[in-house]
């Protein structure tokens, strides 16, 4: 009888960004990721045709409304007190923080109505960082990253044997050929 064990992540999974640590959840069913993955595909096709791979060439308002979706998308594979984090937004006037909301249209409502505010989000990071945190939990989630501990080479696995059998003939392009004048 056959009998296989599989494990499932129970500590849940850290970005560490600069100081903070975002915490990730430790499983997400495939539904789960794959609809938070289509809500971001939707938003980036509306943004008519926003290429994540190449964001310098990019219309402000279409970077803009890809950075939500992709912060709403990083938001819903993340821990409760770690998606409010990176989804608040700050009502800033005069320098200080007047109020802080848990989307963008709140917060620039509130700012519309105070002279001098802006809605700047809490958690602020560069674009490439929001890549390189989607990337990473696409690995993550989409089955396509290895989540065991770096070993070294000696820990690591031998490599399997090819197909069939080894020949003992001598290859030809290995035999010796008769020189000349020996």
């Amino acid at each position: 009888m056959a009998k296989k064990t599989f494990a499932l992540n129970t500590e849940p999974h850290v970005a560490t960004v600069g100081d903070t640590d975002l915490l990730f959840k430790p499983e997400v069913m495939g539904d789960e990721f794959m609809d938070a993955l289509h809500d971001l595909q939707e938003v980036q096709k509306a943004a008519s045709g926003v290429d994540l791979e190449d964001l310098q060439n990019l219309d402000a308002d279409a970077l803009r409304k890809t950075a939500r979706a992709l912060r709403g998308f990083l938001a819903e594979l993340m821990l409760p007190a770690s998606a409010e984090l990176f989804t608040r937004v700050d009502v800033v006037a005069d320098g200080k923080v007047v109020a802080s909301y848990g989307n963008r249209e709140e917060a620039d409502k509130h700012a519309e109505g105070i002279a001098g505010a802006k809605a700047v989000d809490t958690l602020r990071l560069p674009d490439r960082i929001l890549v390189q945190l989607m990337e990473w939990v696409i690995e993550l989630y989409g089955g396509g990253a290895d989540e065991r501990p770096p070993t070294s080479s000696s820990g690591s696995a031998t490599r399997s044997p090819k197909g069939g059998r080894r020949g003992m003939g001598v290859s030809p392009s290995k035999a010796s050929t008769p020189a000349a004048g020996r």
